[in-house]
């Protein structure tokens, strides 16, 4: 494995929550949990990025966010990385590629709250993310109806994982994606930011 990377092996299941983490906060960490709990994998990796494609803002410095990201998240399984930053990838779909080429073996799903799968047909070749791997989406504060009814959830349904197959998710072969609802942490990056609890 190179150097910096964390260390996976063949048939291992890495669920990947991909974000700027600006700041990371419990509700990251929860998701992270039902991650764990839902979906058959065996660890998850944080993979804070250099920053967000879709934000014309930079976020705070990368080594400030992934300190405070470990300092939310300490789990025997999961992993805070830069992995992207060290690969060199802004976007999700390219991030993925260069993962599965340089863990040949590892099954990796990607991890997302509904707010983002209300929105990923604006990502950057989103239908390739589907393609390459299965994909767990979680529940968060709000109308659910937004991410259940979007474009990427419609043009996906036939793919979709009842609740009862959600721990077969991290073994699926892709296109597989599943969506849970549960319990809800009502935090967000932006939200604290706007407090003033985290400033850049």
């Amino acid at each position: 494995m190179k150097a910096g990377f964390p260390a996976a092996r063949a048939g291992q299941r890495i669920g990947l929550l991909g974000g700027s983490f600006d700041p990371a906060h419990e509700g990251h960490a929860h998701l992270t949990r039902t991650a764990l709990r839902s979906f058959g994998l065996d660890r998850v990796w944080w993979l804070v990025s250099p920053g967000n494609p879709l934000k014309s803002e930079g976020p705070a410095p990368l080594a400030r966010r992934l300190k405070a990201a470990r300092e939310v998240m300490q789990h025997p399984r999961v992993t805070i990385t830069d992995a992207e930053a060290k690969l060199g990838t802004r976007h999700t779909a390219a991030t993925l590629e260069a993962l599965i080429r340089l863990y040949p073996g590892v099954r990796f799903t990607w991890l997302m709250g509904a707010d983002n799968l209300a929105q990923i047909h604006r990502w950057e070749r989103w239908p390739s993310i589907f393609a390459q791997v299965p994909v767990g989406v979680i529940a968060r504060p709000g109308n659910p109806l937004w991410a259940r009814t979007s474009r990427a959830a419609q043009l996906m349904r036939n793919d979709r994982l009842r609740r009862a197959e959600a721990r077969l998710l991290g073994g699926a072969i892709p296109p597989a994606w599943c969506y849970l609802r549960g319990p809800q942490i009502d935090l967000s990056s932006t939200d604290i930011r706007a407090r003033g609890d985290w400033v850049r």
